[in-house]
């Protein structure tokens, strides 16, 4: 198995993905998707060839709250779990751009798969005005937006999430995670805050129906 180790620097703390994710959300023009995309991702720990297929029908909101979607790669489906504030976020997107059950869940600005064209730009304005900029970080800038995937699935490790549960959820081995985030297994990472975990754990937690 070959698989590259990401360095712990490259990794986005929480809160600045929350600043990203704002600061995107508060720009005018260019595809109204690249927000609800780049925070599924952050979200859902999903690649980026994934979300970009997503389509409405992929999507189940439940009554209570919560909900699910389905995302495939390379001919395997998985389930992930919406958090009830993240779902709400979902229905209301689908019902305010008016979207039906076939049509693709994040449209370009033609109607056709949300281009990456599309969303890099923006990511990278983003990154500029957000992330720090010193000798020491100055190389972060320009990081592809996977590093969001790779950010949640870190975050989700360090707080204790179940290591078979996360490489469900992300459609991954518990050895590639191992591989990729060395530092997520070294024994001082284990010391966690049973809350944060709990809440984590949630996301892996089936839905009821």
């Amino acid at each position: 198995m070959l698989v590259d180790a990401l360095d712990e620097e490259w990794i986005l703390s929480e809160r600045q993905v929350l600043s990203l994710l704002d600061w995107i959300r508060q720009q005018a023009g260019g595809s109204r998707s690249v927000y609800p995309f780049l925070a599924t991702l952050a979200e859902g720990a999903l690649r980026p060839s994934e979300a970009r297929s997503l389509r409405v029908r992929d999507v189940v909101l439940h009554s209570g709250g919560s909900g699910e979607l389905t995302a495939r790669h390379r001919g395997q489906d998985r389930v992930v779990q919406l958090r009830p504030q993240f779902a709400t976020f979902v229905r209301g997107w689908i019902d305010e751009d008016g979207l039906q059950n076939d049509d693709l869940l994040f449209p370009g600005s033609r109607g056709g798969r949300l281009t990456a064209a599309a969303y890099e730009r923006v990511w990278e304005q983003a990154q500029e005005a957000v992330l720090p900029h010193d000798k020491l970080l100055d190389w972060r800038l320009g990081e592809p937006v996977d590093i969001l995937r790779d950010s949640s699935l870190v975050r989700w490790l360090r707080l204790g999430v179940d290591v078979a549960k996360v490489a469900k959820l992300a459609g991954v081995t518990p050895a590639w995670l191992a591989l990729r985030y060395p530092y997520c297994f070294r024994l001082e990472a284990t010391e966690i805050d049973s809350e944060p975990a709990a809440q984590a754990a949630c996301l892996l937690e089936p839905t009821t129906r």
